[in-house]
């Protein structure tokens, strides 16, 4: 799979969920691309690396959103205003 392809079903199947939830599995996205985890894998990190996508962890949980999209992205633009 292409790499441009690749990011464009990621979007668009994020933003169709996006009403429901903000963050899914690497599982979900990889089921979204149809393709093994291996080469899910590589895509999914060149999104992030691009900002495509954000990786978020809770230290046992590791999850990827959309980047700039959900609650947690919006507190912690609000943290970083506080500080200045």
């Amino acid at each position: 799979m292409e790499y441009e392809e690749a990011k464009q079903k990621i979007v668009e199947g994020l933003q169709k969920k996006q009403k429901v939830k903000s963050k899914f599995y690497f599982n979900d996205l990889a089921k979204i691309l149809d393709e093994k985890p291996r080469v899910a894998k590589k895509l999914i990190n060149q999104m992030i690396t691009d900002g495509v996508l954000e990786y978020w962890s809770s230290g046992s949980t590791s999850m990827y959103g959309l980047k700039g999209a959900g609650k947690q992205a919006g507190a912690e633009h609000e943290e970083a205003s506080d500080k200045e």
